[in-house]
């Protein structure tokens, strides 16, 4: 039994931020649907690479959901996702601002069918605002709310993080937001609308680099993998390639001192605590790192590993799955997937809790896989319905559904 068995998720939702959240949803027992286009979500087709059909990018966000193409311009579709939302406790979308009260499938609309239903709306800029009507996608909004500022190197050009930082920061957000309304209708009985944008959360995803601009009215640069506000930690380079490594305290940076063979550093005025690190990183740099040259990472590893440091490779994801410490936390499910046969997906951080951890509810459906299901098992429509819908286009099922 999952946290979140018993609830149901109607997810209108595309592309990563909006299905990265549903899928947390799903992996903690919640029954997602998720509605397609005949298309289906674009992300299907974002490769390579691909497995089978479905693109890697596709499968990464949408395990343990039930796929249904619905038509959203068609009056019967529209009436088949009210109908649905009567069912529903969630309801998750990332339509543009205004969309979807075209089709009366507005919060306004849905909560005077359901009054109880939660309803996440996911855009780029949230919806009010001078942007609210514009699209957002991550790397555009990486470039305005400053995380490309100080990501790269100081004398290179702003770098996006390599992951879609701001889609994932996002989806999670958005899936607190949702726990945090869920848990308040226990009180209240009511539901309630969660409006959140990616450059909201961008902002408020800087954290202690933009409390830092709030603090001084100067707005940090780019200083590679250095951490803007403690000093040493950084990447640092042996004689066979680099390794991170910090030390967070004074206690800390006399360990390193001595494994290094430089004992009488922490007395030095420009060396003598955390600030004067910050000011002087350049010349410390230059001198652990004349250090560390003579060794090869596996020994800097050790021996500072051994001193209580914090020290860690700079992994390949080769590496990474291969690590003992990501078997042993079970960082990769193995799935069954219908048309793919066994694949290997990312395991949930959420794998962990100890009486309701989260799990796979199944592979990422097949476009239009449990369209007909749906309708029987939820909607309770009958066989001559469901094939009226489906010769009206007004839902589609999986070619060759029965």
């Amino acid at each position: 039994m999952g946290a979140l068995t018993n609830i149901k998720v109607l997810d209108l939702s595309r592309i990563l931020a909006g299905p990265f959240g549903t899928q947390i949803l799903s992996d903690l027992g919640a029954e997602v649907w998720k509605i397609e286009s005949p298309w289906g979500d674009d992300t299907r087709g974002w490769g390579p690479p691909f497995m089978g059909d479905e693109s890697a990018y596709y499968l990464s966000a949408n395990r343990g959901k039930k796929s249904l193409i619905v038509n959203l311009r068609d009056e019967e579709g529209q009436k088949i996702i009210k109908d649905l939302a009567k069912e529903a406790d969630i309801f998750v979308e990332n339509f543009k601002v205004g969309n979807l009260k075209r089709f009366g499938l507005d919060y306004e609309s849905i909560s005077a069918i359901n009054p109880k239903i939660i309803y996440s709306s996911v855009t780029g800029f949230g919806q009010t605002g001078p942007r609210a009507p514009e699209p957002g996608y991550d790397a555009a909004l990486q470039g305005m709310t400053g995380i490309m500022s100080v990501t790269g190197e100081s004398d290179g050009n702003p770098t996006k993080v390599g992951a879609s930082w701001i889609d994932i920061m996002t989806g999670l957000t958005s899936t607190i937001g949702i726990l945090a309304a869920l848990n308040e209708r226990n009180t209240s009985g009511k539901g309630q609308y969660i409006d959140v944008s990616l450059f909201d959360v961008g902002i408020a995803c800087m954290a202690n680099i933009a409390q830092s601009y709030l603090a001084t009215g100067i707005a940090p640069g780019r200083i590679g993998n250095a951490h803007p506000q403690i000093v040493p930690y950084q990447d640092f380079t042996a004689s066979d390639g680099n390794f991170m490594m910090a030390a967070n305290n004074e206690d800390q940076f006399s360990r390193l001192c001595e494994v290094v063979g430089e004992p009488d550093l922490p007395q030095n005025s420009k060396f003598q605590d955390n600030a004067a690190r910050v000011k002087n990183r350049n010349e410390l740099e230059k001198i652990l790192n004349d250090k560390f040259i003579k060794f090869p990472k596996t020994h800097w590893i050790e021996v500072l590993q051994t001193a209580g440091l914090t020290v860690s490779p700079i992994n390949t994801l080769k590496e990474v799955f291969e690590d003992e410490q990501a078997k042993a936390r079970n960082s990769i499910w193995n799935l069954e997937h219908s048309s793919i046969g066994n694949i290997q997906v990312l395991g949930s951080a959420l794998q962990h809790l100890s009486r309701t951890p989260a799990e796979p509810q199944g592979p990422p459906p097949l476009l239009g896989e449990h369209t007909v299901e749906i309708m029987k098992n939820v909607l309770k429509l009958d066989d001559n319905k469901i094939e009226e819908l489906l010769a009206n286009k007004s839902i589609t099922g999986m070619v060759n559904e029965d």
